[in-house]
């Protein structure tokens, strides 16, 4: 068996050293919390893993979860792609019906995330980003061309979460993560990334809306109705 010449560790120390971010993070990039009904809600509202904490938590909180049903909310940049794939993998093993809440945005890492769930749902502003997968390479040419051909191993993979989900071939996703693209709420759902646009209550925003005009022209008028 081959010896891997770039462990974990030392790929945390490079995303670190490329995030320009040498400090320790003492909390995990999620909680949980066990409402009173019995309701558990997962929420995942930072970079994902990358730096001291790994995925180890987020692995052994969804095992110890014993609903029949929870709710995942997500507003993340990403991060490093195989803290998300133990996590993506905890989730999708997991025999309860899973709920996504995309409340911001699920960008990179979190937006594969994400498909791990039964369903997902999309804040009306939310973004959803896909891009290939990044790394920090150091070496002689050997060394570069053995980086890239990770990157695209890893990059195919993630492809293929996109295409369990979403339908398609994992090249045709490859070739949208290779441009990095952006989603809004209404076009993840049409590329089948979400399944549903929530928020945005657009008739008490009108009245709201209305009810400003009319104080406007009242201030306008010295008052008059």
């Amino acid at each position: 068996m081959r010896t891997p010449k770039h462990p974990i560790g030392t790929l945390r120390a490079a995303w670190r050293a490329a995030a320009d971010d040498v400090v320790s993070r003492e909390t995990p990039c999620f909680r949980v919390v066990n409402a009173a009904d019995g309701g558990v809600k997962l929420y995942v509202y930072d970079i994902i893993g990358g730096y001291d904490l790994d995925a180890a938590e987020f692995v052994q909180a969804v095992h110890a979860i014993e609903a029949d049903t929870f709710d995942l909310f997500v507003n993340s940049p990403g991060g490093f792609v195989y803290d998300a794939v133990a996590m993506f993998e905890a989730i999708d093993s997991h025999p309860a019906a899973v709920h996504a809440h995309i409340d911001g945005l699920a960008a990179s890492a979190a937006s594969f995330l994400v498909q791990a769930a039964d369903t997902i749902d999309i804040a009306k502003g939310g973004r959803m980003m896909i891009h290939d997968a990044q790394m920090v390479a150091m070496g002689g040419p050997a060394d570069l061309r053995e980086y890239a051909d990770l990157a695209d191993s890893v990059s195919n993979d993630i492809a293929g979460y996109y295409a369990d989900r979403a339908g398609g071939t994992a090249a045709s996703w490859r070739a949208r993560m290779t441009a990095t693209t952006w989603y809004s709420s209404s076009e993840a759902v049409t590329a089948r990334l979400a399944d549903r646009v929530t928020g945005g209550k657009e008739k008490a925003a009108s009245a709201l809306a209305d009810q400003v005009v009319r104080a406007r022209a009242r201030v306008a008028l010295g008052g008059v109705r």
